[in-house]
């Protein structure tokens, strides 16, 4: 697939920096991904526009 992204954003439970990959096809998304470090619930929020990340921001389950 040619509209996947690799991204980094920092996991909000243990501050570590981690690698997610990003279907830029579509404009708005929010998801749940496992972080790969402490295994804990992020909520993933995307915005792209034109095949590119414009935004991306993690947050856990209760903000």
């Amino acid at each position: 697939m040619q509209n996947l992204q690799s991204e980094f954003l920092q996991c909000p439970y243990c501050g570590e920096q981690i690698e997610v990959l990003i279907d830029c096809s579509v404009r708005r998304q929010e998801y749940t991904e496992d972080c790969s470090v402490c295994c804990r619930p992020i909520i993933i929020s995307v915005e792209s526009n034109q095949g590119e990340v414009v935004s991306i921001e993690g947050r856990t389950e209760d903000e």
